[in-house]
């Protein structure tokens, strides 16, 4: 894939935190533009880029990509040679696909529950995606236990996208410190990328107008 220009929409607030540690990790030039809440990112010029007026988003060529996700997946594959996904033909790939929509799915949907206090009766738990809170954490703590990172040795997107929901809902309360959870977030968190993105956006959190 050519290596058209890249441009993140993002705020440093927000979910995009985890797309700029996946470009930090692929360590291809980007261009970031920051949006604020209720403004900027409801404009007119904003919304043909995503008509949710949310963020992250990025615009690679003529390629626009929304959801955290798909976009670390979407950069996995633009770049392939940073190693980001097991290939095509690599017997991992279908692990990796597991844990990246795991974490988009059941994680996602029973981490918010929880933080919104709501508790899915036991009659209505074949319903909901991910049945209890309590599964989830038995899965998601069988899968960092397994090795280094969720494929192994080799560290992934999808240790990217399902590491930072991990790292976020222990510095909220609404993940339950497990050993095995709290090991994993501290391996990957202290991965020179993921130092620097955090940087980044905390310059940028303390830079901001509101902030003066």
């Amino acid at each position: 894939m050519p290596n058209d220009n890249l441009t993140f929409y993002t705020n440093p607030m927000s979910r995009g935190r985890i797309v700029r540690w996946m470009l930090e990790e692929l360590g291809v030039p980007y261009q970031t533009i920051l949006l604020d809440y209720g403004t900027s990112m409801k404009a007119p010029e904003y919304l043909a880029i995503n008509p949710m007026g949310k963020i992250p988003a990025i615009q690679h060529g003529q390629t626009v990509v929304t959801e955290t996700a798909a976009i670390c997946a979407y950069l996995a594959d633009a770049f392939p040679q940073m190693g980001m996904a097991p290939a095509l033909d690599d017997r991992l790939r279908g692990t990796y696909y597991r844990y990246l929509f795991f974490a988009a799915g059941p994680l996602e949907a029973a981490v918010s529950n929880k933080a919104l206090g709501f508790i899915v009766p036991p009659e209505r738990e074949a319903m909901i995606g991910y049945g209890t809170y309590e599964a989830v954490l038995d899965v998601l703590e069988d899968a960092v236990e397994q090795g280094e990172y969720l494929l192994g040795e080799n560290f992934t997107a999808a240790d990217v996208y399902l590491g930072s929901q991990l790292g976020f809902g222990l510095q909220f309360g609404t993940i339950e410190r497990r050993p095995g959870i709290e090991h994993y977030w501290s391996r990957i968190s202290a991965r020179p990328a993921a130092i620097q993105a955090r940087q980044i956006d905390d310059d940028l959190i303390s830079n901001s107008p509101q902030k003066k």
